[in-house]
């Protein structure tokens, strides 16, 4: 009988346990910090430049808001697709932005960035500010990261912002441009996006 309390006890709290991990909210500065110590660890390591693409994307999978960025950098022209256009743009963007984001920072040698502090801006959105400390080879960097927050148990990455010049901004200028030069075709932009998957 006290063996089958103390198994019934040892389950309970295994179970409480668990549970009060998994609902455990996230600072977003500890979440950007672990993210980049990940990807320092990668760049780091003794992978191939193939080895660390793969690493790059899956850590990108886990910690960026790759659709809500998506959607972000097609601006006004988001109200115009159906379904079947956003559904083909979000597979497009994926693939574009993995490739786009893994191939560039693989180039890095072991990059270190420190996260410096965090504003809380609304229930939804923390800036977290960091450094890229500087090298002989390059000078400091000051990299705000967007964090989104709708759900504290998981922060998703909606932003970079490296010396004041936000990243997705930039892309949804870009966006606009190639559609805008293209009589507002949105398939102009699909194939911009199949062309560099595809190099």
């Amino acid at each position: 009988m006290f063996l089958k309390i103390k198994i019934n006890f040892f389950v309970f709290f295994l179970i409480f346990f668990i549970y009060q991990e998994s609902s455990i909210s996230i600072e977003p500065n500890i979440f950007v910090q672990s993210t980049v110590n990940r990807a320092s660890t990668v760049l780091g390591d003794g992978y191939s430049k193939e080895e660390k693409i793969q690493k790059l994307k899956d850590i990108a999978e886990e910690t960026v808001d790759i659709r809500g960025i998506g959607f972000y950098t097609l601006g006004k022209h988001r109200k115009t697709l159906n379904d079947q256009q956003k559904d083909k743009y979000s597979k497009l963007f994926k693939n574009y932005f993995l490739k786009s984001f893994s191939s560039r920072l693989a180039e890095y040698s072991n990059p270190q960035i420190d996260v410096i502090s965090q504003e809380k801006i609304s229930d939804k959105y923390t800036i977290v500010s960091s450094i890229l400390v500087a090298t002989k080879e390059r000078p400091e960097v000051q990299i705000d990261w967007r964090i989104y927050t709708k759900d504290p148990e998981k922060p998703l990455i909606r932003d970079l912002i490296i010396e004041g010049l936000s990243l997705a901004r930039t892309q949804k200028e870009e966006f606009n441009s190639i559609i805008q030069s293209n009589d507002g075709d949105i398939n102009a932009l699909f194939s911009n996006l199949k062309d560099f998957i595809n190099r």
